[in-house]
């Protein structure tokens, strides 16, 4: 199971772009790595494991903006089509066993 975290988070004021940088390393210390700037991404071991990091982000969540938790299958990361620059990018590969911190 994947979990992909999507966020929108103010940055203009400094209070914001510190809560914001605040929740962009908590994300890397569960383990998620960047996709894109404010897209975050993490193999988990199933729906369970999905349950728990989403607590722990509802509960480090900034005071302002939006973010969105998605969730899929191995087999529907694998079928994600990406694209750097024109050039089509290999196909995802799932992780081959679930690495422990």
């Amino acid at each position: 199971m994947w979990m992909m975290v999507l966020f929108d988070l103010p940055v203009v004021e400094k209070r914001a772009r510190k809560q914001a940088s605040q929740f962009r390393l908590f994300l890397k210390d569960l383990g998620f790595e960047m996709a894109q700037f404010s897209v975050y991404i993490r193999h988990t071991s199933g729906k369970e494991a999905v349950e728990a990091y989403r607590r722990k982000i509802e509960s480090a969540l900034p005071s302002q903006g939006k973010v969105d938790i998605l969730q899929f299958t191995d087999k529907q990361y694998e079928n994600i089509i990406s694209f750097r620059g024109t050039k089509h990018d290999s196909p995802n590969q799932n992780p081959e066993q679930l690495v422990l911190f």
